[in-house]
């Protein structure tokens, strides 16, 4: 009991009677000298210490070094993100139904923003195309963008199935061309929102000449009396104008907002022979559903052409339907006339951040004049499709689409719309 009350009034035992404890003294070591810079001198500050105390430790650990598949994950993600890469794939067809492509590009930057892009691409069908093209994304504030492009292509195997809807896929020909263009096309926001001002002008030569492939060439069964431009060899200065109002995320990938515009091209031949006028007017709206999980996307679009006095529209740049961007169940260009209707719905299901699944219906047709783009004779297909996008653009969609006519597999390097 005496023991408690001593620790209770705080009394200790004397040192004899202490248990001893082992014990060491560390003498405190004095923080290492800083290493001396370049040239023998010590770091001026203590910042510039600690810098280069942490490079000898990077130096003894080992910089961490990305292996090589990891390098081929960025770069696939920055061709996902729209990013332009200093080399990058270019699966661009020189025209419609080239099949599937190849090519590559290399841009090169003049300024943190604009760079001056060359590419080439050659498809299964033996399409060729090569191009250079300079483009300034961000003219005044952000609010303008500029492209001017030059280049050639040519296209072996080009479809013609005739003019009107009534053709039928045994009247297929093939007709060829080479082209080489030149372009300049200016878009710009004027408030930065919604409003939108589009200009272009683009001198190009058309060459026309036989068809290749399994199809007879065009000139076997029609004459340039029955067919204008068969044996066209034209050159145009194509003039075009755009006013519309787009709130979409971006023209290349959308999930909300919508896009309403005119556009007048004039198509003006050096000859005064082939000149005509093209009017097109297309709406595209997107619906958002479920925070943007599913998306409810419609599209519609006419297109007219016009002959100036004394002129004709060649055959070939008649508007048509039918390919990957417009009924997709059916070959490149399916159907030709001076008129079109086009319309379209999807609905896009969002699976994880880059891949999109849709189902989609695309209904139109042809027609000799503008009162006749009715609802009655329409031509449809329908499908499923699957797009590797990133926030601002599709670098791939990929489409099976069935019509009355064929079972297609598209492959795209665009979005449908």
């Amino acid at each position: 009991m005496w023991l408690v009350a001593a620790v209770v009034a705080g009394w200790t035992p004397p040192a004899s009677a202490q248990t001893p404890v082992a014990t060491s003294v560390v003498p405190q070591q004095a923080p290492p000298p800083p290493e001396p810079q370049a040239g023998g001198a010590p770091p001026a500050t203590r910042q510039a210490s600690i810098e280069q105390q942490q490079a000898v430790k990077n130096g003894a650990l080992g910089v961490y070094t990305p292996s090589k598949g990891e390098r081929l994950f960025r770069r696939a993600d920055a061709v996902i993100s729209g990013s332009t890469l200093k080399w990058h794939p270019y699966l661009q067809s020189a025209y419609s139904g080239g099949g599937f492509t190849l090519g590559a590009g290399r841009a090169n930057y003049v300024s943190p923003y604009n760079y001056i892009d060359a590419r080439a691409s050659y498809s299964i069908a033996g399409y060729k195309r090569a191009e250079v093209e300079f483009v300034a994304p961000r003219m005044f504030k952000r609010r303008g963008e500029l492209s001017v492009l030059g280049g050639w292509r040519e296209a072996t195997q080009v479809g013609f199935h005739g003019v009107g809807m009534d053709t039928t896929d045994e009247q297929r020909v093939n007709y060829s061309f080479k082209q080489p263009y030149g372009s300049a096309q200016f878009s710009i926001f004027p408030t930065r929102r919604v409003f939108m001002l589009g200009a272009g002008v683009e001198y190009s030569n058309w060459n026309l000449g036989p068809g290749r492939g399994s199809f007879p060439s065009i000139e076997t069964q029609y004459s340039s009396e029955e067919l204008p431009g068969i044996d066209a060899d034209v050159t145009y200065l194509h003039n075009q104008v755009t006013f519309g109002i787009d709130w979409r995320t971006s023209p290349g990938y959308s999930r909300r907002g919508g896009s309403y515009s005119a556009t007048l091209h004039q198509f003006n031949d050096r000859d005064d022979r082939y000149g005509f006028q093209m009017v097109q007017y297309e709406a595209v709206q997107h619906v958002p559903i479920l925070r943007e999980a599913w998306v409810l996307s419609f599209r519609g679009r006419v297109q007219s052409s016009i002959d100036k006095v004394g002129q004709e529209t060649p055959f070939f740049m008649l508007p048509a339907l039918g390919g990957g961007s417009t009924l997709r169940g059916y070959t490149s260009r399916r159907f030709h006339d001076r008129n079109t209707l086009l319309l379209q719905a999807e609905w896009r299901i969002m699976i994880n951040r880059y891949l999109d699944m849709a189902f989609f219906y695309d209904t139109g047709k042809v027609a000799p004049t503008r009162s006749q783009l009715d609802l009655h004779g329409l031509t449809d297909d329908f499908g499923i499709g699957f797009r590797f996008h990133g926030p601002f653009s599709t670098p791939l969609r990929v489409e099976l689409a069935k019509s009355r006519e064929a079972l297609i597999f598209v492959f795209a390097t665009s979005a449908a719309f």
